[in-house]
């Protein structure tokens, strides 16, 4: 029984499929039998679907969630000579991104309590150069908004959300995907809404941005041979789209499981000395991730005590962005992110995902508890 074996994994897409193994069969079966692999009546349905349940006009299939903010980016006209900030803590592809529009990328702290970009430290960032902000959701909690717009509509500056991990999650009753000018959606395998591959997704109500994100994205052309200008390959192809739209039917009652679960641990590692996941009432998280903060000096012993319990845990991110090798050319100043530095040495994701049962989680805790 889960919980007693020796065997949880931090996500369980095996539990997942079987779940819905009829549905997920029947759609790939319906793809191959229309040869609708590139483009398509599949691809348009997950695209009105998904962009319907973000509320946003348009949806724009894309290969991945990294080429979704670099054809963001190409769209809006970014690119050399260029700034565009984002928050320090974040996986590499969204100031990769940045760096592939030819633009440079600008590195703010975080908040310590949410893990996401600290509002009150982007303007001291902003220069003549600056062109957008990229506010990354992360762990599925969001950004703190409404500030990050009062900056950006005094300076000018496009917002593009980087919401990889936050499909479905609500800020002040607004869904994630048109809070910004633009949003970037990552269907990873492991994502709350994951394909079986790669996939992405552009959503927004603009629709200069729109037709252009889909025309970069497709050679730069709309109809088959009308080239307007030179773009990339990068699509969602039909199998991933009808595995995308049978998932999307299931991801409301996914993310309450997602917070359900979150809850229950909460419940069972209170009095603990790990500092669990804040959730700002202004936002419903869909904790994509279960993030929590632990001792430096005893983050290692605890992983180890965990893993010999056969319970699987991972550090999202270990080395913070700027601190990487790929942005030593930045030569960023020693301490300039201490917030993000800190917690980078502090936190620890545990398994979460919906299938994920109350003895397990109060499996997980016990040990925990009985470490400390």
């Amino acid at each position: 029984m889960e919980g007693t074996a020796l065997d949880i994994p931090l996500v369980d897409l095996k539990a997942q499929y079987e779940s819905i193994k009829d549905e997920i069969d029947q759609a790939i079966a319906d793809v191959i039998s229309k040869s609708a692999f590139i483009g398509g009546p599949f691809v348009k349905a997950f695209e009105s679907a998904f962009s319907a349940f973000c509320g946003a006009k348009h949806g724009i299939g894309v290969g991945n969630g990294t080429d979704a903010i670099f054809l963001v980016l190409k769209a809006m006209g970014i690119g050399r000579e260029d700034e565009v900030i984002t928050v320090a803590n974040s996986f590499i592809a969204t100031s990769e991104a940045i760096t592939m529009s030819g633009a440079k990328v600008v590195f703010v702290d975080i908040r310590p309590d949410t893990f996401n970009i600290d509002p009150e430290k982007i303007e001291e960032k902003i220069t003549s150069r600056t062109k957008a902000i990229i506010p990354v959701h992360l762990y599925g909690e969001t950004a703190d908004f409404d500030p990050i717009l009062r900056i950006a509509r005094k300076h000018g500056l496009k917002v593009i959300e980087d919401a990889a991990q936050a499909h479905g999650a609500m800020y002040k009753g607004r869904m994630v995907g048109t809070l910004g000018d633009a949003a970037c959606f990552s269907f990873y395998p492991g994502k709350n809404l994951g394909a079986y591959g790669d996939g992405g997704v552009v959503v927004t109500n603009d629709d200069d941005i729109a037709l252009k994100v889909r025309m970069f994205a497709n050679h730069g052309r709309v109809a088959k041979y009308d080239h307007e200008f030179e773009g990339v390959n990068s699509r969602l192809d039909g199998l991933q789209a009808a595995v995308l739209a049978v998932k999307l039917r299931h991801l409301p009652f996914w993310t309450e499981r997602r917070r359900e679960n979150a809850e229950l641990y909460n419940k069972y590692l209170a009095g603990s000395r790990v500092i669990t996941p804040l959730e700002n009432p202004h936002v419903k998280a869909v904790y994509h991730l279960y993030v929590l903060r632990v001792n430096a000096n005893a983050r290692d012993d605890l992983i180890r005590d965990l893993k010999s319990n056969g319970i699987s845990t991972g550090i999202h991110y270990p080395v913070i962005l700027p601190n990487l090798k790929a942005y030593a050319y930045l030569k960023q100043k020693e301490g300039q992110f201490p917030e993000a530095l800190k917690a980078s040495g502090e936190i620890l994701s545990l398994p979460m995902y919906p299938e994920l049962s109350e003895s397990a989680i109060r499996f997980i805790s016990e040990k925990i508890q009985k470490f400390n």
